[in-house]
């Protein structure tokens, strides 16, 4: 799943620098599931606050799959992501999405959730080939 880079875009990063809100709106146009996936998490931790949101509903598909792995396996994207939303984001799994605030005080939370641990926990025969 690659990214649908319009030319103008394209030539921005010919040229030099992009500008990141244009890259933000490439991702959302190009991985949708991904997108409203992260933010109606971004949402729901603001509405019901605690230390993070996470969604372990499995994508209904195998793009939906896709489009997630690549937006939280990309640096430049997943980086984009959390600073347009101002969130943390952690993945497990193939699917399990979580943000966190950027507040220090869930820092412990956070390292909780992507410990070897809690990595080794959430497995399951069902998620073994996605």
């Amino acid at each position: 799943m690659s990214l649908d880079v319009s030319p103008a875009l394209l030539e921005q990063a010919e040229r030099g620098e992009v500008d990141e809100a244009d890259f933000v709106d490439c991702v959302r146009t190009s991985l949708p599931y991904a997108w409203e996936t992260i933010s109606s998490l971004v949402a729901q931790l603001k509405v019901d606050g605690g230390p993070f949101a996470d969604n372990q509903t499995p994508p209904p598909d195998e793009q939906a799959r896709g489009q997630l792995l690549r937006a939280l396996a990309s640096d430049a994207i997943r980086g984009a992501l959390q600073r347009h939303f101002g969130v943390r984001l952690a993945f497990q799994n193939c699917h399990r999405v979580a943000v966190f605030p950027l507040d220090s005080s869930v820092d412990e939370t956070l390292a909780r959730f992507t410990s070897v641990r809690n990595q080794l926990l959430n497995q399951s025969p069902e998620l073994r080939d996605c």
